[in-house]
């Protein structure tokens, strides 16, 4: 069983920044891959990002890249996502998952979420 609690979220003004964190919980979480996905109101849950626990393989979804950042702490069995630059369209709720070993931008292939951390945007 793996456990995650996201954190960090908030009310933000555009081009400011905000990094959210992950704390993953449970036995084997060394062997698994970490994802961010976000859900608007009114629109379907979506890939932002994902890191492979193991290797450190960092993957972005292309309405993010050069933005945001995905990290992680192995001391605190813990992920990270830099959001930087925030946009109004960046608004949402952001969620945590995990899946055994590689990271894949289909949620359905992940195992495990988080209860999610809202996001806010201003213009």
């Amino acid at each position: 069983q793996v456990a995650l609690v996201e954190s960090g979220g908030g009310l933000v003004q555009a081009g400011d920044s905000l990094r959210l964190s992950c704390a993953a919980s449970g036995r084997m979480i060394s062997s698994y891959a970490l994802a961010w996905f976000r859900q608007a109101p009114g629109k379907e849950r979506e890939f932002v990002a994902c890191i492979d626990w193991s290797i450190g393989r960092n993957y972005i979804a292309d309405s993010v890249k050069g933005r945001f950042l995905t990290s992680r702490d192995n001391t605190k069995n813990t992920v990270y996502l830099q959001m930087n630059n925030l946009k109004p369209e960046d608004t949402a709720v952001y969620y945590c998952s995990a899946r055994p070993r590689y990271c894949s931008t289909k949620e359905n292939e992940y195992n495990y979420w988080g209860q999610g951390t809202q996001v806010t945007v201003s213009s």
